[in-house]
């Protein structure tokens, strides 16, 4: 995100605003800035007197102020980082006297996670006005694949548009944990080189035969024999592959699929867009919508909502993972 170099790079250049104000649904860039002020700005022998951590929780808005005040030792700034500062969200604006006046050899840094300031309140144009008021917001499904192609692509490693899914599809959106993971995969994999299914299955524990991506596939190739054998290995790794999960993903795919009967162009690049995945993909929604018409598509979707209820306990007490996995199979193919 070129926001992000440009406040790395005034760190760099010792040219820092006395206020951030770091907020928003993801806690990974939030993480990420805080930490490289708290690395970069002073040397190791001045963060020992100019460096201060304080939790949201433990901590009130006057002794925020009162530590911000003060000035730094034997050095140019002193830092004052407000970590799970969401905690302060009924008082923070009380902030507000500080931001409008701040000391300019501090840089207080908020890490206001999962909240973000009331734009038509005097906190939030203060700190627009005097610091660096910086939203760090959820990523889409659809983008978070290009975000762990671009992240391992600047450590030096490739991965497969197939790897990617696969990795969302078992981790989710969130960043920080997917980061975690693939810190494990370069440990093992050689820089320059591809990270692979084998390598996904083997250092972080996804079956690359057996995961919804795969399920997703052969029910859209009508096949079966093999969606069966998935549904099988769900039915007896529960806690590892969700029925909500799975019920999800499926939803998702068959929504996207009645969105291609309804296109005119049906270009890989257009649908690819419309549709929002990665191009490798669109042949995947191809051969279903040959399989499935949008007459079928419909009652498709309409069978997993009912089975999205039942599998939370609406209308079908006690109905086990693999007796839900059947009737899903059923309804579908």
């Amino acid at each position: 995100m070129e926001r992000i170099k440009e406040i790395v790079a005034a760190i760099d250049a010792r040219r820092p605003k006395p206020i951030y104000f770091l907020m928003g649904e993801e806690a990974y860039y939030i993480d990420k800035i805080s930490q490289y002020i708290a690395k970069n700005l002073l040397t190791e022998e001045e963060r020992g007197f100019n460096q201060m951590v304080l939790y949201g929780k433990d901590t009130q808005i006057d002794e925020i102020i009162g530590n911000a005040k003060r000035f730094p030792m034997m050095a140019d700034y002193q830092v004052v980082i407000v970590k799970e500062a969401q905690h302060l969200s009924r008082n923070i604006e009380s902030l507000v006297n500080y931001v409008e006046n701040p000391q300019h050899s501090t840089v207080l840094v908020i890490c206001y996670k999962y909240k973000k300031l009331d734009k038509r309140k005097k906190l939030y144009k203060a700190v627009q006005k005097n610091g660096e008021l910086f939203e760090s917001k959820k990523l889409y499904e659809n983008q978070v694949a290009e975000w762990i192609r671009r992240t391992l692509a600047g450590k030096k490693y490739k991965i497969s548009p197939k790897a990617c899914v696969l990795l969302v599809e078992y981790l989710g959106t969130d960043l920080s944990k997917i980061n975690n993971e693939l810190d494990k995969l370069t440990l093992v994999v050689p820089p320059n080189e591809e990270i692979t299914l084998e390598a996904i299955e083997k250092h972080i524990g996804i079956s690359k035969d057996y995961n919804n991506f795969e399920l997703k596939k052969a029910i859209g190739e009508k096949n079966v024999q093999k969606a069966s054998r998935i549904m099988d290995y769900f039915a007896q790794n529960p806690k590892d592959n969700p029925f909500v999960v799975t019920i999800t993903l499926l939803n998702t795919f068959f929504t996207q699929l009645l969105q291609y009967h309804g296109l005119k162009d049906h270009s890989p690049g257009n649908v690819a867009k419309v549709l929002g995945v990665n191009p490798y993909f669109v042949k995947e929604y191809t051969v279903a919508a040959k399989n499935y018409p949008m007459k079928t598509v419909s009652s498709v979707i309409s069978s997993l909502r009912e089975l999205d209820l039942k599998g939370k306990g609406v209308g079908a007490s006690n109905l086990g993972q693999a007796d839900l996995l059947k009737e899903l199979l059923f309804k579908i193919i």
